[in-house]
């Protein structure tokens, strides 16, 4: 299956997609902010197929993330969540990088669509 990379500051929420996700026996790792995951995506030279991270996360934000790893990892997918409207207006000019933004609060159902979604969109590109 897929290799994905969630970053997100709130433990249960981390735990929470990553067990929903792994559901569908995606193999998961996880980060508590945006610099870890970028280290994570370093390391890796990164080889994942999706990164899905949290907008408002503290050290490195959701957005820094994602331009930092749309620059230097142009083939990775990237999905976006967020609980707060401002965020979301924030990403909305991210469109070239970015498949998607999810709303929290979102259900196992629909953090798992989500990742179909933008895992389909990638075997399409």
């Amino acid at each position: 299956m897929s290799r994905i990379l969630i970053a997100d500051d709130e433990e249960s929420m981390r735990l929470l997609v990553a067990r929903a996700i792994a559901m569908d026996g995606h193999e998961i790792m996880t980060a508590e902010d945006g610099s870890e995951a970028l280290e994570i995506l370093v390391e890796h030279a990164g080889r994942f197929d999706l990164l899905l991270t949290d907008i408002k996360m503290p050290i490195m934000d959701g957005i820094a993330l994602a331009l930092a790893a749309a620059r230097d990892f142009p083939d990775l997918t990237i999905l976006l969540m967020t609980g707060f409207a401002d965020q979301r207006e924030r990403a909305s000019g991210l469109d070239a990088i970015i498949h998607d933004v999810i709303t929290k609060p979102f259900s196992v159902v629909d953090i798992r669509n989500a990742v179909a979604n933008a895992l389909a969109a990638r075997k399409r590109d």
